[in-house]
């Protein structure tokens, strides 16, 4: 996933709101049936401000306590907690996984989950304040909602993990009290001017395709972003016809589709900037969700959910990456920011080729048939 900055909601670096006012007025949102993060930018402010404004005593339905790292101990000690559900999410795309926070481990500032169902990659210098969380349920029947949140500077959420029913809650509990720190007083700024592209002119597009032939595994493809100095989808446009090729939005929803039907074992990997999240298995459940305000491709399947907005879609690509195992593909949607919303594969292990059925449903992906072929 690349890494370059993308613009995102602005939001006040110093909310104008009194934090008994902003408690109000959040509720009155989440009452009226708006997502935490909609409801925070409905008051101008960013969802990390707005859960650090309900810290303390008061009688809002949200209430959060301020967390300290370290952020890699913390996950670590989850693993005593069992089942929790993992949730990675950008403006555009939410990515929820249930499992058990295993095989947490760090290399500096960088830092890897490989559990069985938790697949996670760690930015951990992206992370900026943490908070548990408990929401009361609208309806006084219902357990409140109880998590863990983690915000970068600009108070944009990096990653949430949410208590199951299988949960264990003394645990939960116990993680909660080992890094509390009422005092933290976390304070978000305004988000980072986005980097603009250099002209394709000022790039060695030359280079680059030789390089990019060269590559002997995927993750070498953001060193080499780097190396020329160029944006992700500024590489494929000049790449274009060799290793990659534009697809129709309506990609994204025929690919889940026909991955259901054929069975197919895919890849989801979504990223909020602080993490990167995975799925690897198989999808089933794929269902289409239109609302006045938004439109949805959602898979709803027992351990793992994606929700993505189709409406939000401006442009998806088919990216062919040399491997010392042969080609992988990966579609990779973006936003109308630039910003990348999701990346597919098909489910593959090191040291094993990619599977021809992943390949022919990519070439059948509606507006990239015609491209592959000629290629």
């Amino acid at each position: 996933m690349n890494a370059a900055v993308t613009s995102h909601p602005s939001v006040p670096a110093h909310p104008p709101l009194a934090a008994p006012d902003i408690r109000a007025q959040f509720a009155a949102a989440r009452a009226a049936g708006k997502r935490a993060k909609d409801a925070a930018e409905s008051l101008g402010l960013s969802e990390g401000a707005v859960v650090a404004a309900h810290a303390g005593e008061h009688g809002h339905p949200l209430k959060t306590q301020p967390l300290q790292g370290s952020w890699l101990e913390l996950l670590q000690a989850l693993e005593a907690c069992g089942p929790m559900m993992a949730l990675t999410r950008n403006e555009s795309t939410v990515h929820e996984k249930t499992g058990v926070y295993t095989h947490v481990s760090a290399t500096g500032p960088v830092g890897i989950a490989l559990g069985e169902d938790i697949d996670l990659r760690l930015f951990f210098a992206q992370w900026h304040a943490g908070f548990a969380v408990t929401e009361l349920a609208s309806d006084p029947a219902k357990p409140p909602s109880r998590s863990l949140q983690f915000f970068n500077a600009q108070g944009r959420a990096v990653h949430k993990v949410f208590t199951r029913e299988a949960t264990d809650l003394a645990a939960f509990d116990a993680v909660v009290q080992r890094f509390a720190l009422p005092s933290a007083g976390y304070v978000f700024g305004p988000a980072p001017v986005a980097e603009a592209a250099r002209p394709d002119a000022d790039i060695d597009a030359d280079g680059l395709r030789e390089a990019w032939a060269a590559m002997q595994d995927t993750h070498e493809f953001f060193g080499l972003t780097k190396k020329f100095g160029v944006e992700r989808q500024q590489s494929f446009r000049l790449v274009e016809g060799q290793f990659a090729w534009r697809a129709a939005p309506q990609a994204v929803a025929r690919l889940l589709d026909e991955a259901a039907v054929d069975g197919l074992p895919i890849m989801v990997f979504v990223g909020s900037g602080g993490c990167i999240q995975i799925h690897t298995g198989p999808v089933r459940n794929i269902q289409p969700m239109d609302t006045p305000r938004a439109q949805w491709i959602n898979v709803l399947d027992e351990g793992f959910n994606l929700h993505l907005r189709t409406d939000m879609i401006a442009s998806v690509w088919v990216v062919e990456k040399p491997t010392a195992d042969g080609v992988v593909t990966s579609v990779e949607a973006f936003d109308h920011s630039g910003e990348l919303m999701a990346m597919f594969f098909g489910a593959r292990k090191p040291g094993k080729p990619e599977l021809q059925g992943w390949r022919d449903l990519v070439a059948r992906l509606p507006g990239v048939q015609e491209l592959a072929h000629a290629a």
